[in-house]
């Protein structure tokens, strides 16, 4: 599903307004082809915007979003339903390449999103059906409910967490994993490994990071609101880290998670 243009994408979490959009609109211009949102951010009609003023075709874009979060009201089919159709609305597009399931609080949420996400698969609308913060007993039962493929697992992902067992998981399968907060919110910064591997590169530490992700088959959605760190995560693309590189990095023993819900089992 995701390829070279796409691989690295941008995670728009925060980014709302004007200046969002012109945040936005810059990095399409910078190269970025895959733009993340959800309802939950309520800031849809600013990528939406955003797309609408980019010279880029909207054909070269891969644009996800997300409903159906736990916070969100009490999930019926008439209320996903309904959030799917605003998003559209929102985003001023006939058609969202990924559609996710944000994140459930259970498997009575996944029972009743998917089957209803699957519609808008089936009608041709979205093209592709992902879940987010799903564990591995939860990708399972979604394997099971739908009859189309489930792309992507969007789950927290980065040296502090590596995710070795969802990986492992999902290696081989039709399911990506894809990555969001993979600089840990700065968090790895603070590594020596990390900076030193970045000194050696003549990188940034971000980018060391966001290779590191690449190089496992990962597709990584940073968010910034810097011009500048925009350009400078997109250099993780040609950053080619060594095997001693990437084991140095795994070799990191500090576990970190940056979104912990207290009634979540990881």
């Amino acid at each position: 599903m995701f390829d070279d243009d796409t691989r690295l994408g941008l995670g728009t979490y925060s980014l709302k307004g004007d200046e969002g959009a012109d945040t936005i609109e810059a990095a399409i211009d910078a190269g970025y082809r895959h733009l993340d949102t959800a309802r939950l951010y309520e800031n849809e009609e600013t990528v939406g915007e955003a797309i609408a003023a980019s010279d880029v075709d909207r054909e070269d874009l891969f644009v996800a979003t997300k409903v159906a979060h736990f916070e969100e009201p009490e999930k019926t089919e008439e209320y996903v339903r309904t959030a799917v159709e605003e998003s559209f609305e929102r985003l001023r597009l006939d058609r969202i390449d990924l559609l996710y399931h944000h994140w459930p609080k259970g498997q009575d949420d996944i029972e009743t999103v998917l089957p209803v996400l699957e519609e808008f698969v089936a009608s041709g609308d979205v093209s592709n059906l992902g879940v987010s913060n799903y564990t591995i007993d939860d990708v399972s039962l979604a394997r099971d409910l739908v009859d189309v493929p489930i792309e992507a697992n969007q789950v927290e992902m980065h040296p502090l967490l590596p995710q070795e067992e969802m990986r492992q998981y999902l290696y081989g399968s039709d399911t990506d994993l894809v990555a969001y907060s993979p600089l840990a919110q700065g968090e790895v910064f603070e590594e020596d490994a990390i900076v030193e591997i970045a000194e050696k590169h003549d990188a940034s530490p971000p980018a060391v990071s966001l290779a590191w992700a690449l190089s496992k088959g990962v597709t990584a959605i940073p968010r910034t609101s810097s011009v500048d760190h925009l350009r400078d995560n997109l250099t993780a693309r040609d950053l080619e880290l060594d095997d001693e590189d990437v084991k140095r990095i795994d070799a990191i023993t500090r576990r970190h998670r940056c979104e912990d819900p207290s009634w979540m089992s990881w």
